[in-house]
């Protein structure tokens, strides 16, 4: 048996990180597997919406450099996300973040990865996320940093 390969949602986040000092060198890294088929990243419409929303060029050209799988946001993806509102995970300001989290968990990755650590990589916030997963007949997201992904070997 070989080994599985990890679908690894990738935020936004983590595309601007490449140019970011502080989280350079882990987002190369990531990068690096990716480009060698040892991770696959997916990313969702709401990713390109996001970048086109203002991203510079050069970030939207860093998410070429990866050959990525991409899924439209969906209507159950976007119930989803109002659970998570309800229950007031987020504020409605951070809604955008929230839907990043409803797609991968409906997606099935292994891993969402992300360099926002105040609403989506906190500790309490994933537990809450994944309360409301598991209560919808979700399986339990894994979110952590792209520092944690490549340290993980």
């Amino acid at each position: 048996m070989g080994i599985k390969v990890l679908r690894i949602y990738v935020e936004n986040s983590v595309i601007g990180g490449y140019f970011d000092d502080e989280f350079k060198e882990p987002t190369e890294k990531l990068f690096d597997k990716f480009k060698k088929g040892i991770y696959k990243p997916i990313i969702s419409s709401h990713v390109i919406a996001e970048l086109e929303n203002g991203a510079p060029d050069y970030i939207k050209e860093n998410l070429k450099t990866i050959n990525y799988e991409e899924y439209a946001v969906n209507d159950e993806m976007v119930k989803l996300t109002e659970k998570y509102m309800e229950q007031q995970i987020v504020s409605k300001n951070y809604y955008a973040d929230a839907l990043h989290i409803a797609v991968a968990t409906v997606l099935r990755v292994d891993v969402l990865v992300s360099w926002n650590f105040k609403h989506i990589v906190n500790l309490n916030r994933i537990k809450l996320f994944n309360s409301v997963n598991l209560r919808e007949g979700y399986s339990i997201l894994e979110i952590r940093s792209p520092r944690e992904v490549i340290e993980n070997e």
